[in-house]
């Protein structure tokens, strides 16, 4: 059996889940996430925990029971706490700005570009360079924050782009005579 789904998912205070026939749902203090289960790892909802087990005989089964066991802990997090993804804009004039669910961008090209948000995730702007990026589902967040950085990805010379805060970019000599 998988390490990973041996540990049991601890549900904190004021959350709740309930397992209608394959579909899981969790409520939250910040609202509420389903995701439909795989017949091939059971789930057992008692005591405040969550515990994933493989089924037996059934194909991939061990390694979907981990796989469950990960994405039902991220759901618990995400209804309780949340998830957040920072992204920083490095280069001169490039500037981002929230404005309701759509952040107006301006990263050197000639027209300013505007990324409609999807429902659930919020974009805040502390600075001018700043981008943060709030929502319950950690997979949602991850995604939009990935579509903003693609827009202009660091270039390996100068660092210019939209980068993760976390992330380091290794710049590139330049080219010698």
């Amino acid at each position: 059996m998988s390490r990973v789904a041996k540990n049991p998912v601890a549900l904190p205070q004021g959350v709740e889940a309930r397992m209608a026939g394959d579909l899981l749902s969790i409520k939250g203090p910040l609202g509420s996430l389903e995701r439909r289960i795989v017949d091939s790892v059971a789930l057992e909802i008692a005591d405040g925990k969550i515990q994933c087990s493989a089924v037996a005989g059934k194909v991939n089964a061990h390694a979907m029971s981990g796989t469950i066991r990960a994405l039902v802990s991220n759901m618990v997090i995400g209804v309780s706490k949340g998830f957040e993804r920072k992204l920083n804009l490095v280069g001169v004039g490039y500037r981002a700005q929230a404005q309701g669910d759509k952040l107006n961008l301006n990263l050197g090209f000639s027209h300013p570009v505007s990324h409609q948000l999807p429902a659930g995730v919020k974009a805040e702007t502390p600075t001018q360079t700043e981008i943060v990026i709030k929502g319950i589902d950690k997979q949602q967040v991850g995604q939009v924050a990935a579509e903003i950085r693609a827009y202009r990805s660091p270039e390996p010379y100068k660092g210019k782009g939209v980068r993760y805060a976390d992330e380091v970019v290794s710049l590139k000599e330049t080219k010698k005579k």
